[in-house]
């Protein structure tokens, strides 16, 4: 019997989807991928198969992407298939092979998801994929936020099989007899993964045979002390940061050198501003002295300025960036003021204006940034099916020069567009049925960008 009791309370106690909705399954034919097929088949969900033929293993690829063709006709589900010139991509774009297949079948998969109407893209990790990411991690080097493994939803992505290890997953293909293809690239301690998986873990599992539920256990942990972490330095932030009038930040050293653990809170309070360990560490080694030195990140620069630091972004002034907090409700945007708040979709209603925008707080990732936008910013408009450049947008609006050079975006963590300000907001992370927990950001000013107002013209409802 296939475990479909376990499989539909995992993907539900997470929250991966709703029963009617529609996830597209990213099967490469290999034994993970296709137990879940056939439970999104037992279980009889909406799904469709999609297959990465990357063109790396001769007719062994071509006869993977058979089977898995043959698998969707069995079940009577959609199929999409794609071939890749991989080798050649790596080489154009100078990184590994295994690089170069990740960022062609995710970048392939959200395109197909966008394009077909799909709301989730389901692969097939498991528990084990989640022992072995640690442990790699661990030997790389890596912060809190590498610990806790992979996490069973991220934005569109979702991994219903995380419930399972991989000893589980090949007791249910061999004991309910389900045929797949073996890669033999698996066998091979050419790849730093396959390393851990051969040549490691065994020899962890004779000292715990429960290795996989005991780093299960550990990663939740590692994942409350992150947000944990990150709450106390957002409120750090929020009492140690005071912003100036021309975009820059002033920090009293004072303050910073009473911190402890000092190199730990001092690395999260920098982390959004992309300052790196090493650097940090020189700062601490001359802020006592060297007034004028500068320290420099790929986005921003720290200057040494007697008692203080002195933050600003590397960017021109005109391309002005705010970071806004997860629990920060006041922000100031150049001469724009704005409020956030949370609330819960209970009696919530959805005003048709321009100048308050809702989000589904859960797809969120902080600090969010509000900047001005560039050249090459596209969204996907609520409403919508495709993406829009905001450019073309300004355009239908036949905005003025002057007004475009004062919109603000808001972005994502993640580096999605989440609201053209005054405008449109973006559909990927709009207010759904499963929606719990709602961000709102509300601008104060009564700005309406050169006297143009967008009014949006989608239907809302009470949710």
């Amino acid at each position: 019997m296939l475990p479909i009791a376990r499989f539909l309370e995992f993907t539900q106690r997470n929250k991966l989807f709703l029963k009617p909705e529609k996830v597209l399954l990213a099967v490469s034919g290999g034994r993970d991928s296709v137990l879940m097929a056939h439970l999104f088949n037992e279980a009889k969900l909406n799904f469709g198969i999609a297959h990465c033929n990357f063109g790396l293993r001769g007719k062994e690829s071509d006869d993977d992407e058979t089977f898995v063709r043959e698998l969707a006709s069995a079940f009577n589900v959609p199929f999409i298939t794609v071939r890749f010139a991989t080798a050649a991509f790596a080489e154009e774009n100078r990184i590994s092979i295994q690089m170069a297949a990740r960022e062609l079948r995710y970048n392939w998969f959200e395109e197909m998801r966008i394009q077909y109407g799909y709301q989730y893209i389901a692969v097939a990790h498991h528990q084990s994929d989640a022992t072995e990411t640690i442990l790699l991690n661990l030997v790389r080097g890596t912060g809190i936020s590498g610990l806790h493994g992979i996490r069973p939803k991220r934005i569109n992505i979702i991994r219903p099989l995380l419930f399972l290890s991989s000893e589980e997953i090949k007791e249910h293909v061999s004991s309910n007899n389900i045929q797949f293809r073996e890669d033999s690239s698996n066998s091979s301690v050419k790849y730093a993964r396959n390393k851990i998986r051969l040549n490691v873990i065994p020899h962890l599992r004779e000292l715990n045979p429960g290795l996989d539920e005991t780093f299960a256990s550990n990663s939740r942990r590692f994942e409350d002390i992150e947000e944990f972490l990150n709450i106390h330095a957002g409120s750090l932030r929020r009492t140690l940061f005071e912003a100036g009038k021309q975009g820059e930040t002033y920090i009293p050293i004072g303050k910073l050198k009473a911190l402890t653990p000092l190199k730990l809170l001092l690395f999260e309070l920098f982390k959004p501003y992309n300052f790196e360990e090493p650097v940090l560490d020189d700062l601490v080694q001359a802020w006592d002295g060297q007034s004028g030195k500068k320290f420099e990140s790929p986005t921003h620069t720290l200057l040494l300025d007697r008692q203080q630091l002195i933050l600003k972004s590397n960017e021109r002034p005109e391309t002005h960036e705010v970071l806004i907090e997860e629990h920060e409700n006041a922000i100031q945007w150049k001469h724009l003021y704005f409020k956030s708040r949370y609330e819960t979709t209970h009696g919530l209603t959805i005003p048709t204006r321009h100048d308050i925008a809702f989000f589904d707080a859960d797809l969120l990732q902080f600090p969010l940034k509000l900047r001005l936008w560039k050249k090459g910013d596209f969204f996907y408009p609520f409403g919508m099916k495709g993406k829009k450049k905001v450019s073309d947008l300004f355009t239908s609006l036949k905005l003025s020069l002057f007004s475009k050079e004062n919109v603000p975006v808001l972005e994502n963590g993640n580096g999605d567009i989440l609201w053209i300000v005054g405008f449109r907001t973006d559909d990927r992370y709009k207010i759904t049925p499963p929606t719990n927990r709602v961000f709102i950001l509300e601008n104060l000013n009564t700005h309406e960008q050169q006297g143009h107002v967008y009014r949006e013209t989608i239907p809302r409802k009470r949710l």
